[in-house]
């Protein structure tokens, strides 16, 4: 059976925890930062789960 290649693009964006879980992170905080509330802001800067929906598709990405 040959390997799995990881998927780059998914490797770069998303990290397994060390119960097998998937992390992201938000998008929107790259620019135009001045007009976005601090609340808001400190909200996207915090990692969140990968929904239950997406997550199978994204472990078959990062298989290692």
């Amino acid at each position: 059976m040959p390997k799995l290649k990881t998927h780059k693009g998914a490797a770069k964006r998303f990290k397994k925890t060390a119960t097998g879980k998937v992390k992201r992170h938000h998008s929107h905080l790259r620019h135009m930062l001045t007009s976005k509330d601090k609340k808001r802001k400190g909200k996207l800067r915090q990692a969140v789960l990968v929904s239950d929906a997406d997550t199978p598709k994204i472990k078959r990405m990062i298989p290692y």
